[in-house]
């Protein structure tokens, strides 16, 4: 098992730049799909004590955001985001690497260079 995991999207060109940074880091990483392996309640707010950006910065505010009627003030709180994205997991940004208790999303794409090195 590895010490890195990755949040993934096969069809995301960010999210495969991710995998090939970690390639070329020689990093091992589990590779979770999470379209096909959506994350529960538990394992959302297990993620959300680990990331270093905000809660809100999880949720995609893409076309589907919008054609689910979905607003800002939806958004807003650690319990709205995991309560939209247990329900649409397709609005959560990726890439999101995971090392040890430290998370972030790999957005734009130079940070997740940064974040292997540290």
């Amino acid at each position: 098992m590895s010490d890195v995991t990755i949040l993934h999207n096969d069809r995301c060109s960010t999210s495969r730049a991710a995998m090939e940074r970690l390639d070329e880091a020689h990093v091992s990483a589990d590779v979770v799909d999470y379209l096909r392996h959506p994350l529960d309640a538990v394992a959302l707010a297990d993620l959300l004590d680990k990331l270093e950006d905000a809660p809100t910065d999880l949720v995609r505010r893409d076309a589907h955001f919008r054609e689910l009627g979905l607003a800002e003030g939806d958004v807003q709180t650690r319990d709205q985001v995991v309560a939209v994205l247990t329900e649409h997991p397709r609005l959560m940004q990726r890439p999101v690497i995971v090392r040890g208790d430290r998370a972030i999303i790999g957005r734009p794409k130079e940070r997740v260079a940064a974040f292997l090195t540290e």
